[in-house]
């Protein structure tokens, strides 16, 4: 029992004994409970500023908003709006490059994860793409208040292989991820890929924005604000395409994400090269033997049964709930503060005095792969439900008010077919149902 629940009790007895001796007990109780609970409230904060203050820990944070953001952004299905005779020439154009590269700047504003503090860090990558090899990326984090340096890191995508790899160099550290062929089609429309920026804008409504001059090139516009551009992972979207009249190939893309209501990202992708020759060697990791590797990461599919096994482990990690939403960096931010809380006490681990020695940092390294495994797992389930809103599947979620032990209540459910609907219910189970079934079970008490 917390030591604010003995208060409680203890000075109810107050009030239904009284006596001198009693009172001096009751009393001393009460001072000792106080003290207890001010301990327990300037301990854990401490602790927990100090976990959140780790390299490392901001190292797999920062990997965890990545791939959320380049995974999760880039949702594409559907049809495409061949009337669309500027942007089908754009697409066309571009897909006759067998490798190219470009740059990019994303500035995040807010608060990246929990514990972490709210400031500006800025994003400087170098993309280069090719059909054959794969994918990889060069990328600096700096705090744009400060100017400071916080990290560097290479990132992987090697479709044979089906693993993508973040290099840290400063840290001498690794991680691995391995992908499904259905995680691994879609990884490879990431990363702000200009044909799959094509393809999504042209599945979305968008403005024909007329001639501008760029950089001394004459482009033409196209934007979109419409919120299917994400699939339900960004709140608000602002994506711009600006494409060589001439040449029919994108210059420069700006976007304007609004992730959740701390945190918002802008940025651009530009200097953009075409046609480039790459050779395989580019594309292979480079792991020197001192590197250590911080964890090896399985990540689920994007189907029913690994959205189910998402909130079960959402719901292992947060006392029993669901997530309140399928808002992805909602999710994860919560997802982030109850993992990193359980890393300052290292769960039950024996940890020295000093949070910050040597033999407590590793112990906590060592739950990192564990903790890492958990996020993605979490991950997929909002990848699924983001997954089905661009799907067009007339998906809901109800995790605000639903419970583990609801075994008669709807959690999630989205359509499969004109008449009917698969279920995920409170307690896990999943089952297909008719749309006037759906409609009795979606009924509130007293409706």
């Amino acid at each position: 029992m917390r030591p604010a629940e003995n208060i409680g009790k203890l000075i109810k007895k107050l009030h239904t004994a009284a006596s001198a001796e009693l009172d001096k007990k009751v009393y001393s109780e009460i001072s000792k409970a106080l003290a207890e609970d001010k301990k327990s409230a300037a301990v854990a904060p401490s602790v927990w500023r100090i976990i959140m203050k780790s390299k490392l820990t901001k190292l797999a944070a920062a990997a965890v908003v990545i791939v959320a953001v380049l995974i999760g952004v880039n949702r594409f299905g559907g049809s495409i709006d061949v009337a669309s005779v500027a942007l089908g020439n754009v697409l066309e154009r571009i897909e006759q490059s067998q490798a190219f590269t470009y740059r990019m700047k994303m500035t995040m504003t807010g608060v990246m994860m929990p514990g972490t503090p709210s400031g500006k860090r800025v994003m400087d990558g170098t993309v280069v793409i090719s059909n054959s090899y794969g994918m990889k990326m060069e990328m600096t984090m700096t705090d744009a208040n400060t100017g400071q340096e916080e990290m560097t890191q290479q990132m992987y995508v090697l479709p044979d292989q089906k693993v993508m790899f973040m290099v840290m160099p400063e840290q001498k550290k690794y991680t691995r991820m391995e992908f499904d062929d259905d995680l691994l089609a879609r990884m490879k429309k990431q990363n702000n890929d200009p044909r799959e920026m094509v393809k999504q804008i042209m599945n979305c409504r968008y403005t024909e924005l007329g001639r501008s001059v760029i950089d001394g090139v004459e482009v033409e516009g196209f934007r979109t604000t419409d919120a299917s551009f994400s699939g339900g992972v960004i709140e608000d979207v602002n994506v711009t395409l600006w494409v060589d009249v001439e040449q029919w190939l994108p210059v420069r893309t700006e976007m304007d994400f609004k992730m959740n209501e701390q945190m918002e990202m802008s940025g651009v992708v530009y200097d953009y090269q075409w046609n480039v020759q790459v050779g395989a060697s580019e594309f292979e990791p480079v792991i020197p033997a001192d590197y250590t590797l911080m964890a090896e990461v399985k990540m689920p599919g994007l189907d029913e049964e690994s959205a189910i096994q998402g909130l079960r482990t959402f719901a292992e990690i947060a006392d029993g709930n669901y997530p309140a939403s399928m808002n992805m960096m909602d999710v994860l931010g919560k997802v982030a503060e109850v993992l990193g809380k359980e890393a300052g006490s290292c769960r039950g681990r024996d940890l020295e005095a000093d949070p910050n020695s040597e033999v407590n940092k590793q112990k906590r390294e060592e739950m990192m792969p564990e903790f890492m495994q958990k996020t993605v797992t979490v991950q997929a389930a909002c990848m699924f439900y983001a997954q089905l809103v661009k799907e067009d599947k007339d998906p809901a979620y109800y995790g605000d008010s639903v419970l583990p032990g609801d075994a008669d209540r709807v959690l999630m459910r989205w359509k499969i077919s004109d008449d009917q609907y698969r279920v995920i219910f409170g307690d896990l189970t999943a089952e297909t149902v008719s749309a006037q079934q759906l409609a009795e079970l979606e009924k509130q008490p007293g409706e």
